[in-house]
């Protein structure tokens, strides 16, 4: 499986026809076909290229909903 660092995953932000990643909880998720993430967005204020672990809890959903989607790579813990 692929890893990830942050400068890498912020290449995949949706746009200019790049893919749309996003990472959560340490894995990277491919959220580029859906519908939802047209342009790398999502409800306006959710941008892919990025991990967004801490967004999540204010999301209408869990991670049951990020994991229908397809499982890509692990981000690289860099701390």
């Amino acid at each position: 499986m692929k890893v990830f660092s942050l400068e890498e995953l912020s290449k995949y932000d949706g746009l200019e026809g790049s893919p749309a990643f996003i990472a959560v909880e340490g894995k990277v998720y491919d959220v580029s076909d859906s519908f939802l993430w047209r342009g790398g967005v999502h409800q306006v204020t959710h941008h892919a290229g990025r991990d967004l672990t801490s967004e999540l809890g204010k999301a209408p959903h869990g991670m049951d909903f990020i994991e229908k989607f397809p499982l890509i790579g692990i981000l690289k813990n860099e701390k």
